[in-house]
């Protein structure tokens, strides 16, 4: 390594010191050795703060656990990684939780101690601008302190089974952290099939997560597996958990304490090995009170939970996302990326993005389609001054005049209809092609062309085909 720094080596089994002695110093480390946690305390208390701990879980006295939480007590940033004979699941999820960065699994090879320094020891200056791509066009950016905690999170917790809880509202990127979890986990080989416990009726959802045999319901001829039975081996990720019935909860927790269910109309029982992770926007304490989340269930998807901030709490992030969007989206359009200027860059500092990475994205979208600088600092200043209506309200301040809203709503649609209509005259009326272009699915560009009234050239009707 390019530096020297400074490693804290904590086990009570002399062997195990020499031996990480040996390896640490092979990587041009200095070495320091205690035999108890009571040792490592008082030397992070007296002395100069290692720049890495390596800290054993199973040790007489003070255990690693209790270490851990003392060491975080003195020095909160200290950097941790737990070393265990077992794979005690539970006790590498109380060190994460406690912050220790990751943990090695006692015996270990070299190149695993190697993976831990070279993860554990990079300074915040390497990680500002990781990306790690995600396939379908997604990508997981850490570019803030709060998201390169999180990656490192998602980084130990991923090769532990259990399930894992996100949290964060709509368009904080909760099914990106979902792939970046499966990716990284021991499964990432199988697939990872996500439902919607929002977008389908109770019924249906059954189906969908547990499929069903001919004859179950009307219409059923054959039989058909569901997501958990696809997802074998895999993951599975249950997206806005907190809108799953109640009567279905009560399933789902059976397949989370057996890894077993039966088809809708079936009678046997189908074994498997399935990860869960869950997302949710909800307040989960108020759901729990109002019985629209059982509490069992809950804790049972509660093993680990990872709590995404929206963007407005990351701002730092909003420049290099801007410019990213911006180079993916231009080339994806075949266009040459567009410059932002310092005062767009500053508008979009200042706006509260309620909708999060969702709504930056879709607003590099249109402007990278309508090339307008005017309209960019128009649809972010009346959003901002529509988002800040509440507040002045609450503060005793003149509320917006009334009918901001509908002004608002007013510039996006002429917004939507500009970037549409534009999209149709490059693609010669093409919808199929317009609706590609604008990242759309083909039957919302015809609900938005019926809505908006947009009509076609007369100079185009004659070349259109009725596929178009």
């Amino acid at each position: 390594m390019s530096t020297s720094p400074h490693v804290l080596v904590v086990d009570d089994e002399p062997g195990m010191l020499r031996y990480m002695k040996t390896l640490l110093e092979l990587e041009s480390c200095r070495v320091s050795t205690v035999s108890s946690g009571e040792e490592a305390i008082h030397s992070v208390q007296h002395g100069k703060p290692p720049d890495l701990v390596l800290l054993d879980v199973v040790m007489p006295g003070i255990d690693g656990i209790e270490t851990l939480e003392k060491l975080r007590q003195i020095k909160p940033e200290l950097k941790v990684v737990m070393l265990s004979c077992v794979h005690d699941t539970m006790k590498v999820v109380k060190a994460i939780q406690l912050g220790a960065l990751n943990y090695l699994t006692k015996p270990f090879e070299k190149g695993d101690l190697d993976s831990i320094l070279k993860d554990s020891l990079h300074t915040a200056s390497d990680a500002q601008s990781d990306v790690e791509e995600l396939g379908d066009d997604l990508f997981f950016l850490s570019a803030s302190p709060a998201m390169q905690k999180i990656r490192q999170q998602v980084k130990t917790i991923a090769r532990v089974e259990v399930p894992v809880l996100m949290l964060g509202e709509s368009g904080t990127g909760k099914e990106i952290v979902a792939r970046l979890i499966h990716k990284w986990s021991a499964r990432a080989t199988r697939p990872l099939h996500k439902v919607n416990c929002a977008a389908l009726p109770a019924d249906l959802l059954e189906s969908e997560l547990f499929g069903y045999e001919s004859g179950a319901f009307t219409g059923a001829s054959r039989s058909k597996p569901g997501k958990f039975e696809l997802a074998d081996k895999g993951t599975i990720l249950l997206d806005e958990i907190g809108e799953m019935p109640p009567g279905l909860q009560a399933k789902l927790l059976h397949v989370l304490q057996d890894q077993e269910f039966s088809r809708l109309g079936g009678r046997s029982t189908i074994k498997v090995n399935v990860r869960i992770l869950a997302a949710t926007n909800i307040d989960v304490q108020r759901a729990i009170a109002d019985k629209q989340l059982r509490e069992d269930l809950y804790y049972r998807l509660n093993a680990f939970t990872i709590s995404i901030p929206p963007l407005r709490e990351r701002r730092d992030e909003i420049p290099i996302l801007l410019k990213h969007f911006m180079n993916r989206f231009a080339e994806s359009y075949a266009r040459a990326p567009l410059n932002l200027s310092p005062q767009v860059l500053q508008e979009c500092q200042r706006y509260s993005w309620p909708g999060n990475l969702r709504e930056l994205s879709n607003f590099v979208k249109r402007f990278l389609i309508l090339g307008d600088e005017a309209w960019a600092l128009h649809e972010l200043r009346t959003g901002a001054a529509s988002h800040a209506q509440p507040e002045n309200a609450a503060s005793g301040q003149h509320p917006a005049p009334a009918g901001l809203k509908s002004i608002v709503r007013g510039v996006k649609d002429e917004a939507e209809i500009q970037a549409i209509s534009k999209a149709l005259e490059q693609t010669s009326w093409n919808r199929k092609e317009a609706a590609r272009l604008l990242n759309i699915s083909y039957k919302a560009l015809l609900y938005k062309i019926r809505q908006y009234q947009i009509g076609v050239p007369q100079s185009r009707r004659t070349h259109l085909t009725p596929n178009m």
